[in-house]
């Protein structure tokens, strides 16, 4: 009986498990798919047809970064230099919160794209937005229960 008690909850732990990783997995792809948005406005706005296909990439790579400087406070390359023992980037890492603020910051990020504001404007756009958002999301009961902690 004791046996067959342990086998349960363990089940019941491994299904936790797995929705965790699930409800994170289904956050990651929605950021994914607002990163197309994001690409887009890039492509169609700052992105000239003259340029290599190493210009081409600083520039999304910049994109990209001027989207974790927004939200984590650091580039791609400052969080692997300062993470060297992880597999994968900053956004590998995000919790649930962070990522559902990128997909919004991703899909904001391209109005002001197609209106030509220069980088520093939008940065400073998308850290006030990325600040106040992430507040309300840290705070929110449903974000708590999709992090898996108690609301």
């Amino acid at each position: 009986m004791e046996f067959e008690l342990y086998i349960v909850k363990e089940f019941q732990r491994l299904k936790e498990e797995e929705q965790k990783q699930l409800g994170w997995t289904v956050k990651r792809e929605l950021a994914k798919i607002n990163y197309r948005i994001h690409t887009d406005a890039v492509k169609e706005n700052l992105i000239p047809p003259e340029l290599t296909k190493q210009q081409v990439s600083f520039i999304y790579a910049s994109e990209a970064d001027l989207l974790n400087m927004a939200l984590f406070g650091r580039t791609a390359k400052q969080w692997e230099d300062e993470n060297p023992d992880k597999k994968g980037n900053i956004r590998d890492y995000a919790n649930v919160a962070q990522l559902v603020c990128l997909a919004n910051l991703e899909t904001l990020n391209a109005h002001p794209i197609q209106q030509k504001l220069d980088a520093p404007e939008r940065m400073k756009l998308l850290n006030q937005t990325a600040i106040q958002q992430m507040r309300l999301l840290t705070e929110n009961r449903q974000m708590k229960k999709l992090e898996g902690g108690d609301a």
